[in-house]
């Protein structure tokens, strides 16, 4: 949506925002000023003034304020309205179904700020790749971010060859993490040490596929228009880490 519309913003909003070289302006509720005003949510001039590093540093300070419970306040009636007839997010990210692992919630982002695509384990299959080609070539996100995170049931169960339904054939494309991974410890779903090794590896695979099956991201890439970040969320710290 192109136009603005006012209301209380956020500081991860201002983030965006000034990373896009947006002034902050004033304005009243009735006669009592309510401070700095801005779009509650991101339109297409903010969001293509901005780089992928910097979508990527206002991912890591929103995670930041997740972590010490300064998250920001979040108006999402606002943000609703505001991106009812458009949409222009800056980031797409693959993560898994975990219930606590929510992105959007553990980096401070709003409605309108990234497309969120889920799947146990996190991985790259086709519909999946299409869905990021969509985000990226024709939305214009400028990040593709890959989300593991500690103790991952579907990486557990990569790792026993557990058999159930279709969720089988999902583990078989999580098994080549387990095989590539390097761990002198114990292999074993019940060693969680081996548990996050294999699940840090899982994100390095799915990057690398990525890269390797859509032509269209990896051409977007290498013209750094697009930028391909992995990292790993952890359950216990509240922590993204940021891979490379």
């Amino acid at each position: 949506m192109n136009t603005s519309m006012p209301g209380r913003d956020r500081p991860n909003r201002r983030s965006f925002l000034k990373a896009a070289g947006i002034v902050m302006a004033t304005t009243a509720l009735g006669a009592a000023p309510v401070g700095p005003v801005h779009a509650v949510a991101l339109n297409k001039a903010q969001r293509d003034k901005m780089t992928p590093d910097d979508i990527v540093a206002t991912m890591k300070k929103g995670n930041e304020r997740f972590r010490v419970g300064k998250e920001s306040p979040h108006n999402y009636l606002a943000q609703q309205k505001a991106s009812a007839k458009g949409q222009y997010p800056a980031a797409v990210i693959l993560s898994c179904i975990d219930s606590r692992a929510p992105a959007e919630t553990i980096m401070d982002l709003g409605i309108g700020d990234v497309f969120n695509a889920r799947v146990a384990g996190n991985i790259a299959n086709d519909d999946i790749l299409g869905s990021m080609e969509f985000a990226c070539k024709l939305a214009g996100a400028k990040v593709v971010l890959v989300m593991g995170h500690t103790a991952c049931g579907a990486i557990k169960g990569a790792i026993d060859n557990a058999q159930l339904g279709n969720l089988t054939g999902l583990l078989t494309k999580i098994r080549p993490a387990v095989e590539a991974t390097q761990y002198s410890g114990e292999r074993s779903s019940k060693n969680y040490a081996f548990v996050d090794a294999v699940a840090r590896k899982n994100v390095e695979l799915a990057m690398a596929d990525i890269r390797k099956r859509s032509a269209v991201l990896a051409e977007l890439e290498s013209a750094k228009t697009v930028k391909i970040v992995g990292s790993m969320y952890n359950l216990e710290t509240g922590v993204v880490e940021f891979l490379g």
